[in-house]
């Protein structure tokens, strides 16, 4: 992080600020929904996660879109001590 930047913990994200994650262009190799589902797993606590399940759904996403080892982010989730809530917004 540049030291300029001051690093924001519990700020309150905006729609249009989760919505930006359908944008990510994803990495060769790897399927591009499950790329994008994994950059928000990664990066949003979960009531954003949730908010952010909706609209990646609506924008027609596959929440079951395989990585590169062939697992769903949902089947690789199972193996995280705390990934409940997580799982649970995306059933």
């Amino acid at each position: 992080m540049k030291k300029d930047k001051q690093k924001v913990i519990g700020e309150e994200l905006s729609d249009d600020r989760i919505r930006k994650l359908l944008n990510l262009e994803g990495e060769e190799g790897i399927n591009r929904d499950y790329f994008i589902l994994m950059r928000a797993y990664r990066a949003l606590r979960s009531h954003d996660f949730a908010r952010f399940i909706t609209f990646f759904k609506e924008a027609g996403f596959d929440t079951n879109a395989k990585g590169p080892d062939g697992l769903s982010l949902q089947e690789e989730m199972k193996g995280h001590t705390q990934a409940e809530r997580y799982l649970q917004v995306m059933t």
